[in-house]
């Protein structure tokens, strides 16, 4: 987001109860933590978002960190990936960025700590007894419990081990933010592997110990993390730290209410980027996903950033709708300044061969935006909306735009040159009359002139009222482009 955005809480009218009540009370620290996957999928970025507008609501810390323990995944190129992807959707953290596979020695460091309180073990199972008492501890419906937890260090063998939690021997309760309370009953925790046979740390350890490193309060994720929330839970009691808020929000479904595939969407945010979407438009729209403020579906950032609360959070999963999201993101196409679109048009244009990219074809794209913007949900329909005024010349007219140019379409065309080249008021207003005063000298419909003056100007391509075109393009620009139809 701007800066502006992001100082926008200043600014901004008082926020709901709850939220008052935490600023008060603590220092508001949430965290996006995605694992480098090569993109920045839909999901995530909504999860970022969400993170990003309770911190700056409450006047807290938005931070990042890398869950890069899988290395064979986390190269240079996935965690920029990421990087990006959150920077084109203008979501700015505090501080530098974490790397989860740095702070393995404070894994390790936390492990001990638990092992001196009791709260966690070395568990010396072969893999093939590990699986012989899972299997028995399915078949008897409960969790894993290692023979280990309970022998004393001294029967310990010199052999390979894994370290394993306690698990808990009663009900773990958490009071989601999202959810509500949640129990799990204590057999349903098996005793969790803190650090593999190899010495790494495993994924709910290190999450719990970045998370209290960092300070973080709240917690905003998908629901497919709700058990682990209770697995994390039991970890933050044994070291006596503070558990923070959780707020498990549904994941995203596709337009069919399925899970979301890169057929329906499940794809990085660049995607949505080369699809013509503004960064704006597919945040307002990413905050409508599982959000709300009564019936607002618009939202300016400052408008943003005064508004988000937990409490608007819905249990139900939300829907892709590429429909909703061409709507939301034409709403805030309107609002771009002209100067801003101008730029990521021509940015879209660079690298096609069928367009003139000159001074000139700029000018008439600039000049012609206020107009152009307001017929575009996206920079792709504003691509085919400007293309008329980039096509090369002499411009080529094919198909059903050839068929207005048969019989006497020319000869009037070049009558209407004639009278073109002597109009001296060069301005959409007057234009339109000339052409309708045309029309009646000529004793045809409007369409007799319309229809072939703008196969000639256009080459069919998308265009608004003819009058406009020619204002735009300009006398020798439009004297040009008919003597090219007329030779």
């Amino acid at each position: 987001m701007t800066e502006a955005v992001w100082r926008a809480k200043e600014h901004s009218p008082s926020h709901c109860s709850m939220n008052s009540q935490l600023q008060d009370t603590m220092k508001i620290i949430t965290r996006f933590a995605p694992s480098p996957t090569g993109y920045l999928h839909i999901g995530g970025a909504r999860t970022a978002l969400f993170n990003a507008l309770f911190a700056q609501a409450n006047g807290g810390e938005f931070k990042l960190r890398i869950e890069d323990t899988d290395r064979a995944r986390s190269t240079d190129e996935t965690v920029q990936a990421i990087l990006d992807g959150l920077s084109w959707l203008g979501l700015k953290w505090d501080g530098e960025a974490v790397s989860q596979f740095a702070r393995a020695d404070r894994h390790r460091e936390v492990v001990d700590a638990l092992i001196e309180k009791g709260a966690a073990f070395r568990c010396y199972c072969t893999a093939e007894e590990t699986e012989a008492l899972r299997e028995q501890a399915f078949a008897e419906g409960r969790a894993l419990r290692s023979p280990w937890r309970d022998r004393d260090a001294s029967e310990a063998p010199d052999a390979p081990f894994v370290v394993r939690f306690r698990a808990a021997d009663s009900d773990t309760v958490i009071d989601d933010a999202v959810q509500g309370p949640v129990r799990w009953g204590a057999k349903e925790f098996d005793d969790l592997v803190l650090l593999r046979g190899d010495g790494n740390p495993t994924y709910n350890l290190a999450v719990v110990v970045d998370d209290h490193d960092m300070g973080v309060t709240h917690i905003i994720r998908g629901d497919d993390h709700l058990t682990n929330a209770g697995r994390q839970t039991q970890i933050y009691q044994a070291m006596g730290w503070d558990i923070p808020v959780f707020a498990h929000i549904p994941l995203i479904h596709g337009p069919d209410g399925k899970k979301l595939s890169k057929r329906h969407g499940a794809l990085g945010v660049e995607a949505y980027r080369d699809m013509g979407y503004l960064p704006e438009g597919l945040r307002n729209y990413l905050l409508r996903l599982g959000w709300a403020k009564g019936d607002q579906e618009y939202f300016t950032d400052a408008e943003m950033a005064a508004a988000f609360d937990l409490k608007g959070l819905g249990k139900a999963p939300a829907r892709l709708d590429f429909d909703k999201m061409s709507s939301i993101n034409a709403w805030h196409m309107k609002r771009a300044e002209d100067a801003r679109l101008t730029e990521l048009l021509w940015d879209r244009l660079e690298g096609r061969d069928d367009v003139r990219l000159d001074d000139q074809a700029k000018v008439w794209v600039s000049s012609a935006m206020k107009v152009l913007k307001e017929r575009a949900a996206t920079l792709a329909d504003l691509e085919d909306q400007t293309y008329f005024l980039v096509r090369p010349r002499p411009i080529e007219v094919t198909g059903k735009a050839a068929k207005a140019l048969k019989d006497d379409a020319k000869a009037r065309l070049s009558r209407l040159a004639d009278v073109l080249r002597d109009t001296p008021d060069w301005t959409e207003a007057a234009l339109g009359d000339v052409l309708n005063a045309f029309a009646e000298a000529e004793e045809v419909g409007f369409g007799k002139v319309g229809q072939p003056l703008r196969a000639a100007l256009t080459g069919g391509a998308p265009a608004p009222d003819m009058s406009f075109v020619l204002a735009v393009l300009g006398r020798d620009e439009v004297l040009d482009r008919l003597n090219d139809v007329m030779d």
